[in-house]
């Protein structure tokens, strides 16, 4: 069986696959670190929230009623 050449095996692409058009996927030591950190929440609790802000006060006002601290307005 005859090897292939470096040349014949760099054109076993077809011509209609566009790799510009396809997302990068990092991954690696080197990749960026989300901000956000993602939680997933039941369906009847994501029902009482309509977006993550209001989330993030219902928690806020969680952890100072459970603190015993006075409530601050933003």
């Amino acid at each position: 069986m005859k090897k292939k050449s470096k040349s014949e095996s760099e054109n076993d692409l077809r011509p209609e696959y566009d790799f510009h058009s396809m997302r990068l996927v990092a991954r690696g030591a080197g990749r960026k670190v989300p901000q956000d950190i993602t939680v997933r929440l039941a369906p009847d609790v994501a029902e009482a929230f309509p977006d993550s802000e209001s989330v993030n006060e219902a928690l806020r006002f969680l952890i100072r009623v459970t603190k015993g601290q006075p409530a601050q307005s933003r």
